[in-house]
């Protein structure tokens, strides 16, 4: 009994889906053919033994009766199980029907016509599974996904960033998040938000560079009825709509002096006044404000008030952009695919090699954001079972990989060259590195780290300085 247990353990697995038995054509000899074979007439627990098992092929027979009762539970489980290369027999009456030629066109990695030879099934079995074998490993989402929040976090920086977002959400004091436009600051905020005691509160984002310059006044504390031409009604503001929860003030750098003031005291005291109104209003809420701006520097130039400033400014987080993020783009790329797959195109299988080569070298001026976009044109514009570079607008960076070096390069090795020099030159301070160089320690630990500037006698100095 051991001996053949051994022996399973060790063939290839195949998922035959069909209303055959084992004893009947067309997967009869498999199992002498070194394959384990795993049987069932059903969409529904195919799915389930193929999530109980390592299974990376399956076997599908689209006969008459399986294609009249369950072509749409098919078809789900092909689109759903991408991992999964996928073998069609086929009887030639169902051959001509138009559903199943595209079926077998959209998910199939091969089909036989019925009969067929043992050997010649288990041949094109083992071409499935070596290229299942040779497909790129995805960390399943719940893995790059922190807590259910929908951050990939699979590079070292970002799983900093993950720590310092527990560490923030347990505090009530106001915090600030900095980063370049498009890394993800309303995401980490509601993740601050979701993690903290007010998480059953309400959670209000407001951009306040998008809103007029007239009305920002009332947006963010309302007015009164008959306060000003047009109002006609009683107006809540978005500060007093986030009682009991959590407010999200993006680009905080674009509030004029003014509301500066107002925001100020409500920070101070706890209270709001609507526009036209002369009672106070007590509200708990918590504030979490953002910018992509210097803000120490617009206080500086007289932009942004100081008193402000250090009120906001008692936690703070910096969010990387994503060429500084090593191992996240090609995960992230993953993950927002199988979202917008489901959305549109359940024929598309993911990214060909030199997609995932292509996002990979890119610099991402535009951080998550335009990742995002890129990937979702690539799911519209594909024709194909795989994304290509052109699919994503990558193909110039595809053309001239080979002949110049990117900009992601040179200016990687400009970064290098710069971190090092003032490293040598401020004998491995870090502190003193950072001022010199003009950025946080946060981010210095991150070049140092990517850069690997962190040689055996300078580690002690570093973290004495860390």
């Amino acid at each position: 009994m051991n001996d053949l247990s051994n022996n399973n353990m060790e063939k290839r697995s195949v998922l035959y889906m069909g209303a055959c038995t084992l004893d009947e054509e067309p997967a009869a000899g498999l199992e002498q053919a070194d394959w384990r074979v795993f049987s069932t007439p059903d969409p529904q627990h195919a799915n389930e033994l193929l999530s109980q098992n390592n299974i990376s092929v399956g076997l599908v027979h689209f006969s008459k009766a399986m294609l009249e009762n369950k072509q749409h539970s098919i078809e789900n489980l092909l689109a759903d199980a991408k991992d999964v290369r996928w073998v069609g027999l086929v009887e030639p009456a169902v051959l001509a029907d138009t559903q199943t030629r595209r079926l077998i066109a959209d998910y199939l990695y091969d089909y036989h016509t019925l009969p067929v030879e043992t050997d010649h099934l288990s041949g094109t079995l083992g071409h499935a599974y070596g290229m299942a074998c040779l497909a790129p490993t995805v960390m399943p989402e719940e893995e790059n996904r922190v807590n259910g929040y929908q951050m990939v976090a699979a590079s070292p920086v970002m799983r900093s960033v993950i720590r310092t977002i527990h560490k923030i959400a347990k505090a009530e004091a106001p915090a600030i998040l900095t980063g370049e436009s498009g890394t993800g600051k309303e995401l980490a905020a509601l993740a601050i938000h979701k993690h903290s005691s007010r998480a059953q509160g309400p959670f209000v984002a407001v951009n306040c560079g998008a809103l007029a310059e007239g009305l920002i006044q009332s947006e963010l504390f309302g007015h009164e009825k008959g306060a000003f031409t047009g109002a006609h009604r009683d107006r809540v503001g978005r500060i007093e709509a986030a009682h009991g929860g959590t407010i999200f003030l993006d680009e905080i750098g674009d509030l004029s002096l003014e509301l500066q003031v107002n925001l100020l005291r409500f920070l101070q005291e706890g209270t709001i006044e609507r526009v036209g109104q002369v009672k106070s209003i007590a509200v708990d809420v918590r504030v979490i404000a953002a910018t992509y701006i210097d803000l120490q520097k617009a206080v500086e130039e007289g932009r942004f008030r100081e008193d402000l400033y250090y009120r906001l400014n008692v936690l703070r987080l910096e969010l990387p952009p994503l060429r500084e993020r090593n191992g996240d783009v090609v995960q992230l790329a993953n993950h927002y695919f199988n979202i917008f797959s489901k959305e549109r195109n359940k024929r598309i299988h993911g990214f060909n090699s030199s997609a995932l080569q292509a996002l990979d070298m890119y610099s991402w001026p535009g951080n998550v954001r335009e990742l995002i976009n890129r990937v979702r044109r690539g799911v519209v514009m594909c024709e194909r079972s795989l994304i290509t570079p052109a699919d994503l607008g990558l193909e110039q960076l595809q053309k001239n990989t080979c002949c110049i070096r990117t900009l992601a390069q040179v200016r990687a090795e400009s970064e290098k060259l710069a971190v090092d020099e003032a490293l040598q030159h401020c004998r491995y301070n870090v502190s003193k590195t950072a001022r010199v160089l003009g950025i946080s320690r946060l981010t210095l630990y991150r070049l140092i780290e990517k850069y690997n500037l962190s040689r055996n006698e300078q580690a002690d100095s570093i973290g004495r300085d860390m």
